[in-house]
């Protein structure tokens, strides 16, 4: 057994035996924003980032892939709804992430939904989350990450502000090009997604609907006529298979490199849901979507291959978890919640164990396995 995977049981038995157990005492929303402040002074120096990746960090060179024209070290990222501010830039990269998407950022500041809005669904393994894309805003958040340096790729996540004064078409549409524009504008970011699937603000999600969804995407590329960065879609986890397509057919239309599989489960029928009692408000995450994100991969692969690049999000707790990703199709990752349930060691567990499920079946690289199930 070699040092990596020593040092990554022992500090799994401590988080899931101690430091597990303290935090879930306390409010979640509470755990995260302190943990977000332990983060943010860990990035701020040399050392604090150095002992990070000594407690963290894991790299392999057959994890290392060229995906959309950018370098990952590793499949794995940090999903949007976790660094909504972008505050912790400068430390993930530490903690053993390939690359990570902060936001979901808004055309205006927004303080989110109110009342209580993070739920641990301990049994279903999941969160429920009633944030609301509570952000900063663009300008500000944009203005924070003007002035930094940043060690692995970084997504910009974008949506529309949650308010009423965005709830009609044209408004909705003039506060995703806001928020886009003045990231374009002042080159932050290595590729940008599109949310269209929050499930908790004002007005809904109106642009899974393909024909609002081509006026949002042509009114971007009419500001925007040749990106020179990525844009993917974040999908709906529940969405039917024929709006699916009218979806990859509008993506086809504007160059859309790829999607992201899949946002927050919203059905209360979900069969992954052991907890009793679920609030009904807010979307879930963790074990709750991961069937809903397996299946959304499998079936945009079988459809269209390498035509669009994947990113598997939903229920990762294990290498095995994510390697089921892949071989549906998935060519990235993307996990919170596992990280909450496990601890951070985790994002070094599952990409240790990736190399080990590769050499098992003879691969030399992570992108020799994607869609290998198809």
């Amino acid at each position: 057994m070699n040092i990596i995977k020593i040092r990554n049981l022992i500090e799994g038995f401590i988080y899931r035996t101690i430091l597990k157990r303290l935090f879930f005492q306390f409010d979640p929303e509470y755990v995260h924003d302190r943990m977000v402040n332990v983060g943010v002074f860990m990035g701020s120096f040399v050392l604090g980032r150095s002992v990070t990746k000594v407690m963290f960090g894991y790299s392999h060179p057959a994890l290392e892939q060229i995906v959309a024209g950018l370098c990952f070290k590793n499949p794995i990222g940090l999903a949007a709804g976790f660094d909504k501010n972008g505050q912790l830039t400068q430390v993930l990269s530490s903690v053993g992430f390939g690359f990570e998407e902060i936001g979901s950022v808004t055309g205006e500041p927004c303080i989110g939904n109110s009342g209580q809005r993070l739920w641990r669904l301990e049994n279903s393994q999941s969160l429920l989350v009633y944030y609301g894309l509570k952000n900063d805003g663009c300008e500000i958040i944009s203005e924070r990450l003007s002035k930094l340096r940043f060690e692995f790729p970084i997504g910009i996540s974008v949506a529309k502000t949650n308010d009423q004064n965005t709830v009609d078409e044209v408004s909705g549409i003039a506060d995703y090009l806001k928020a886009y524009m003045t990231f374009r504008n002042k080159n932050i970011g290595d590729y940008f997604t599109i949310n269209i699937s929050c499930p908790n603000a004002f007005g809904g999600e109106p642009f899974t609907d393909p024909e609002k969804l081509d006026r949002l995407l042509s009114e971007i590329i009419h500001k925007d006529p040749h990106p020179e960065k990525p844009i993917f879609l974040k999908m709906p986890a529940e969405l039917p298979l024929d709006v699916v397509d009218r979806i990859i057919e509008v993506s086809r239309k504007y160059n859309v490199t790829g999607f992201i599989c899949t946002n927050l489960a919203k059905n209360r029928s979900n069969p992954k849901i052991k907890d009793q009692s679920v609030p009904d408000v807010g979307g879930m995450s963790g074990k709750v979507v991961q069937d809903l994100s397996d299946n959304l991969i499998s079936y945009i692969y079988k459809k269209c291959g390498r035509e669009f690049v994947l990113v598997g999000c939903g229920g990762i707790f294990t290498a095995e978890d994510a390697y089921r990703k892949i071989k549906k199709g998935a060519t990235l990752l993307q996990m919170i919640t596992g990280m909450i349930f496990e601890g951070p060691q985790i994002i070094g567990e599952i990409n240790e164990g990736l190399v080990e499920l590769l050499k098992k079946d003879g691969y030399n690289n992570i992108s020799e396995a994607v869609g290998s199930e198809t």
